[in-house]
């Protein structure tokens, strides 16, 4: 089961393929196209376009699982790309926050709340207080069970498990795991489920009672983030790369850490390890005298 974010990506990758060298329409189309206009592609992309090398890399994965099936169905006797040479993968280390920073993020929803002026007898509050619950309870679970964005949209109420400390998450690949809640998310998932007027399947939802969308909550994040007086750059993604890297910072081990993401190999989840290392080199750097 493949993610309808990658489907999505992949389509689009097609898509500007066919567009950028018109192989759909040359004879023969995608089953008889040649090495060399997909190499012209690739130099275009990266002279031309100059696209970083992960577009680069993400546009030609969709064209080999293209062929990959073409192949297979036999619509393709061979595939074009085969042993076609990309630009190597960059290693970057994930950007994380704080545990400081994260610290202040959670605290962002009451520091909203807490700042509406009095409203006046007989109006409302345009923030209320469930929805302030709501956003510490999204925040807390998304950070305290390292959840992609998807993840934490997907949430129903029965994934939740209060009395075992849990959530259910479907990850990718439709592979299921359990994500643990900290008392300070469970205790903030009581505070807004007890005060939220709306009752439905879904865990997280707006104030017409709808689920949170993955855009929702990328644009409230942002908000937090300036609140917060925190970088606005940082992506909703962070707090899971923030998440695994306060863990190994403080003694877990990788294989736990690995189960927790959700991560089907041991390979991708060592770079988290890279990150506390770099964090223990500069304190290292910054306050022994011999350093």
């Amino acid at each position: 089961m493949v993610s309808p974010l990658t489907v999505r990506n992949y389509e689009q990758a097609l898509r500007e393929c066919a567009e950028a060298t018109g192989v759909a329409t040359k004879p023969g189309g995608w089953a008889l196209a040649q090495r060399a206009g997909f190499k012209m592609w690739l130099y275009q992309l990266t002279q031309g376009r100059k696209l970083g090398t992960a577009s680069v890399r993400l546009r030609f994965a969709a064209l080999r699982s293209f062929y990959k099936w073409l192949c297979i169905k036999g619509s393709a006797a061979v595939n074009p790309l085969e042993g076609m040479r990309l630009p190597g993968a960059p290693r970057r280390l994930p950007q994380v926050m704080s545990e400081a920073g994260v610290t202040r993020l959670l605290e962002a929803p009451r520091r909203k709340y807490d700042a509406q002026a009095a409203p006046s007898p007989g109006r409302q509050r345009r923030y209320t207080e469930w929805q302030m619950w709501r956003d510490i309870a999204w925040l807390e679970v998304f950070y305290s069970g390292g959840l992609r964005i998807a993840e934490l949209a997907a949430l129903r109420r029965g994934d939740v498990d209060m009395s075992a400390g849990f959530v259910r998450v479907l990850g990718k690949g439709g592979k299921e795991r359990l994500c643990l809640l900290g008392e300070p998310a469970a205790d903030a998932l009581r505070a807004y489920l007890t005060q939220c007027p709306h009752e439905g399947a879904e865990l997280f939802v707006s104030e017409r009672g709808k689920a949170l969308t993955c855009r929702h909550i990328q644009l409230a994040l942002k908000e937090f983030l300036a609140i917060a007086g925190l970088d606005e750059k940082m992506t909703p993604h962070k707090l899971r790369h923030s998440f695994a890297t306060h863990m190994l910072d403080n003694g877990a081990d990788l294989r736990s850490v690995q189960e927790l993401l959700g991560h089907a190999n041991l390979t991708t989840t060592q770079i988290y390890t890279s990150v506390s290392a770099a964090r223990l080199r500069k304190a290292y750097d910054a306050a022994h005298p011999r350093a």
